[in-house]
C-alpha cells in the first residue's frame, strides 16, 4: 500500500497555497459499475477497500441504490486508509456526512454523493469506506467481481479502526460505486468501459493488476497527458448490445460512464461476448452499437478511444464464423476514423504464429483472459497522448 494520509484541511490548503479554489474541479479517482448484487441485509456493515488513481482533496463518495426496489438508509459512513486487511491507519477514519447529516436515505434507482471530506488523499491510496445500513432489504446494488478483498460484519462498527469485529470477507463491493477528489482543473479522467478483461478477471487479487490499474500507474508518471484519473467500469460477461451480465454497454453508458465528474475520455473495449455468444450478432450490428456509443460520447463533448477485440481461439465458443465477425469489427475500429483514437489490443495480445490465438506468455490459460503480463501489455499499448484527443 502507498503510504498516504487524509490530512487536516489547513495543511492541504497550505500545500496548495499557490492555487486558488477556482483553479480546481472534481475528478473521479475510482469507480466500479453497478449491478444487481444479492439481497440487502439489515444491520450489516461493509468495510470496502478501493484503490485510487489521481490524488486530491475534498474526497467524496457516491452510494448507489440503482437496482433497489425500495429506499435504503445508511446511518453511519466513514472513510479511512488501509493499514492491513480490515485494520485502518490510526487516526485516518473520518465520518462522512450528507447535506450535513450523518444519515442518508437513497431512493430506489438513485445515487447520492457525500459531502466533501476536508483534507488531502494521495494518489494510489487504499481508501477504505465503511458503511452501515439499519434497513437494507430487497435487491442489493454493488459490483460482484472486485478482484479485491473487502470485509463485513453485523452491527455498526464503522467508526472502529481495529479489524477485530470485521471477520467476514467478500470479493464484492456493496453500494459504493465512485470516489471523487478535487484537483487541478487541467487534470482529467478516463473511464474504461468493458467486460471481464477490463474488470480484471484472472489478474492477481489484491495486487491491482487489472489493465486499467497498469494504465493509471503509467498516467501518474507521464508528461504526455494531463489525464490522471481512471474509473474502471468493466463488468464480467458484459455485452455492447444485450443485457445479461449487467446492463449492456449501451444501457449503462449514462450511469456508469457519463455521470462521473472530470471525465475527458471514454475508452471502449467491448465486443468479444457479443461475438462469441452465437446469437446471430453480425459485424454490422456491432458497428451500429459502437456508433451509437460514439455519438452519445461526442454529444457530451468528450472523446472516445476504441480498442480492438482481442483473439480468443481456443475458447470453447470460438469458431471461424465468429472470428470473421471479430476481424470485420476490428477493421472498423482501426480504419473507420470514427473513434478519436485507437488502442490495438488485438495486436498487443495475439501470437505471431497464430494471430487468431493469444500469445501463450500473456494467456492465463482459458484463451480469452490475459494474465498479469497480458494486462500490462495492454496498458503499455495505449498511446497516452491519445487520451487528450479532441472530440471536435
Amino acid at each position: 500500500m502507498v503510504c498516504a494520509l487524509i490530512v487536516p484541511s489547513g495543511q492541504a490548503l497550505a500545500a496548495g497555497s499557490g492555487q486558488s479554489a477556482a483553479a480546481k474541479h472534481s475528478v473521479v479517482t475510482w469507480g466500479a459499475s453497478a449491478d444487481r448484487l444479492g439481497e440487502g441485509v439489515a444491520d450489516r456493515a461493509y468495510r470496502l477497500v478501493v484503490h485510487t488513481s489521481v490524488g486530491g482533496d475534498n474526497v467524496r463518495i457516491r452510494l448507489s441504490n440503482a437496482f433497489g426496489d425500495r429506499p435504503v438508509t445508511f446511518d453511519s459512513v466513514y472513510a479511512g486508509l488501509q493499514k492491513s486487511g480490515a485494520e485502518l491507519v490510526r487516526g485516518s477514519n473520518k465520518r462522512l456526512t450528507f447535506d450535513g447529516a450523518r444519515s442518508v436515505t437513497v431512493p430506489a434507482g438513485q445515487t447520492v454523493y457525500s459531502d466533501p471530506l476536508p483534507g488531502r488523499l494521495a494518489a494510489e491510496s487504499n481508501l477504505v469506506v465503511s458503511i452501515h445500513s439499519p434497513d437494507a432489504a430487497g435487491p442489493g446494488t454493488g459490483h460482484g467481481m472486485a478482484m479485491a478483498t473487502s470485509y463485513f460484519t453485523q452491527g455498526d462498527h464503522t467508526a472502529e479502526e481495529s479489524a477485530a469485529n470485521w471477520t467476514g470477507t467478500t470479493g464484492s463491493w456493496f453500494y459504493l460505486d465512485a470516489v471523487t477528489v478535487r484537483t487541478r482543473s487541467s487534470v482529467g479522467a478516463v473511464v474504461t468501459l468493458g467486460d471481464s478483461i477490463t474488470d480484471g478477471w484472472q489478474s492477481s487479487t489484491d495486487l491491482n493488476r487489472r489493465w486499467p490499474d497498469y494504465l493509471a500507474r503509467r498516467l501518474r508518471t507521464s508528461t504526455a497527458t494531463t489525464v490522471e484519473g481512471v474509473a474502471n467500469e468493466g463488468i464480467s460477461g458484459n455485452k455492447v448490445l444485450a443485457d445479461g451480465a449487467g446492463q449492456s454497454a449501451l444501457n449503462r453508458l449514462d450511469r456508469d460512464v457519463l455521470s462521473h465528474p472530470g471525465v475527458r475520455t471514454v475508452f471502449l473495449f467491448e465486443g468479444v461476448n457479443d461475438i462469441k455468444a452465437h446469437t446471430g450478432v453480425t459485424a454490422e450490428d456491432m458497428i451500429a452499437g459502437y456508433r451509437e456509443i460514439i455519438d452519445r460520447v461526442h454529444a457530451r463533448g468528450l472523446c472516445i478511444v476504441g480498442a480492438t477485440v482481442g483473439p480468443f481461439k481456443g475458447w470453447p465458443e470460438w469458431d471461424p464464423a465468429g472470428e470473421a465477425v471479430r476481424q470485420e469489427v476490428n477493421a472498423f475500429i482501426r480504419d473507420s476514423g470514427e473513434f478519436d483514437a485507437v488502442a490495438d489490443f488485438d495486436r498487443a495480445l495475439r501470437s505471431p504464429y497464430d494471430p487468431e490465438r493469444m500469445l501463450p506468455f500473456l494467456d492465463n490459460g482459458d484463451h480469452v483472459h490475459p494474465n498479469d503480463k497480458g494486462m500490462q501489455a495492454m496498458a503499455d499499448a495505449v498511446d497516452l497522448a491519445s487520451l487528450d484527443c479532441s472530440s471536435a
